[in-house]
């Protein structure tokens, strides 16, 4: 990256997009489209198409009928296996010409947007290129006069709607392994971030997937999404987003074909961290960067810091100046470590936490209000409370801001009961020198995810899921292909 060349591919105009249908750029079929606003500095820079119920019916269809042709689902694993190394590649060599555009559409800090988008999307299309012809049957240990065979069919048609915070990285986590084990594809992504994922819909196909298998429909999640999910054509549903749209989503599948539904929904991520930690300062920067990169945009963001007694106030007092000190503003400078809020609406959202924080009694240890309005885009200073309790707002609902909020304890039972004293279950962390106690909180902390003496960084190997109301299935790891494959069973008499 250089900053000369990332200044000249923000400048580039962004012509209008339209759909992606059948191999081909489609309008909506009444013509509708949407502004797209950069929350850089909060103008409009483009117009994308706002897809209807008849938009997703083409895209159903289109995916259905490429599905049932077998070009695709048919295809050897090794002819899977050659075109998603193509995409890898194709991904790689536009990389930085995808996260500077899809920065200007969500405002991600560029060397963040850079690893978690093209860079981690093309790795996942690698990583699912390379097992797919790795996947391999059973026999049944049956008596010797019947053989028994399980086998894996593709689940036929899938859509995915996907969120605005890391577009590529979490479609890529959903298309890659769909495609790979056989399927089509209808994605709906978010309506602030769908620039990078119609760029994505291209590359797939000059890498040589046949039309129809992947589709992009555009839109509004109350139209595009509930279209969806009522479609009596779609075998199976994966979503990434908020827990109030994933309920609905299991209504409509409930109301509709019974279509199953993967959900990996929001989080309240306990981030624990005992006095006997390695290296405080360490914990104490990776604590604060795993809540205010990105803006606190990020799902498993460890946004309750549950503190022991004895070094509380230290610890704190630390996390709150390496929060002041981060460098917050326009995301496609090299220098900046947190980039702009999503949108209008989630600024108001934030600040809306942090007034009622100050109001249930929080704390206010830095930040707190919006910044850099001159710029006309949607910024907010990283936010620290202490003195969160555990039946406070800051400390039950999600923010998905930067906005962190710091409670304490005074023994190992106390730190469990608060980790686990909400409805979520994504992530989590704890920070020990003792590796007895740092199993028995691996096991105790009811979460999909626990760190140890460190936070985020899990790379594709291993599967994303939460416990409780943080959702169902997995993303990631060879698990997340048993979201997309059936198994069938051959019983064969001799």
């Amino acid at each position: 990256m250089n900053q000369a060349e990332i200044d000249r591919l923000r400048a580039l105009p962004v012509a209008p997009r339209g759909m992606f249908i059948a191999g081909q750029v489609v309008a909506a079929a009444d013509g509708a489209v949407m502004d797209v606003v950069s929350p850089i500095d909060g103008r409009v820079f483009t117009q994308i198409a706002a897809g209807g119920a008849e938009d997703v019916d083409r895209a159903v269809a289109a995916a259905r009928a490429a599905f049932e042709a077998g070009g695709w689902s048919r295809a050897a694993p090794a002819a899977r296996k050659k075109v998603l190394f193509r995409i890898a590649e194709l991904i790689e060599a536009q990389a930085l010409e995808l996260a500077v555009l899809g920065v200007r559409d969500n405002g991600t800090e560029i060397a963040m947007a850079l690893k978690a988008e093209p860079a981690s999307a093309a790795a996942t299309f690698r990583y699912y290129a390379e097992a797919i012809d790795k996947v391999y049957g059973e026999i049944a240990p049956t008596a010797p006069n019947v053989l028994g065979l399980i086998s894996r069919e593709p689940v036929g048609v899938v859509a995915a709607i996907v969120p605005w915070n890391f577009p590529m990285m979490i479609a890529a986590w959903k298309i890659a392994p769909a495609l790979a084990a056989g399927n089509s594809v209808v994605l709906k992504p978010a309506e602030g971030a769908s620039l990078t994922l119609l760029r994505l819909a291209e590359i797939c196909a000059e890498a040589g997937l046949p039309e129809g298998v992947l589709n992009v429909v555009t839109g509004y999640g109350a139209t595009v999404g509930e279209a969806l999910g009522l479609h009596m054509d779609v075998d199976a549903m994966v979503f990434t987003g908020s827990g109030a749209v994933g309920r609905r989503l299991l209504e409509y599948s409930a109301r509709s074909n019974l279509k199953r539904c993967y959900l990996e929904l929001g989080g309240k991520s306990p981030n624990v961290v005992f006095a006997d930690a390695p290296d405080l300062e360490a914990a104490a920067k990776t604590s604060a960067y795993g809540i205010f990169r990105n803006s606190g945009q990020v799902c498993v963001a460890g946004s309750r810091l549950i503190v022991e007694d004895s070094i509380h106030d230290e610890f704190v007092e630390k996390v709150a100046r390496i929060a002041a000190a981060m460098r917050v503003g326009d995301p496609l400078l090299l220098s900046t470590e947190a980039g702009a809020i999503s949108s209008r609406a989630q600024l108001d959202k934030d600040l809306s936490f942090i007034e009622t924080a100050k109001a249930e009694g929080g704390r206010l240890e830095t930040g707190g209000a919006q910044i850099l309005q001159d710029s006309g885009g949607f910024y907010l200073a990283p936010t620290v409370f202490s003195g969160v309790t555990e039946t406070m707002t800051l400390a039950q609902q999600e923010v998905f801001g930067p906005v962190l909020g710091v409670m304490r304890f005074s023994g190992e039972d106390e730190a469990v009961r608060l980790a686990n004293s909400t409805v979520y279950g994504l992530a989590s962390a704890v920070w020990t020198a003792n590796l007895s106690r740092a199993h028995r909180m691996v096991r105790a902390i009811k979460a999909g995810v626990v760190h140890v003496n460190t936070y985020g960084g899990a790379d594709g190997t291993v599967p994303l899921g939460g416990v409780r109301q943080s959702g169902n299935g997995h993303d990631k790891s060879l698990h997340a292909l048993e979201k997309y494959s059936d198994l069938k069973t051959a019983w064969i008499q001799l």
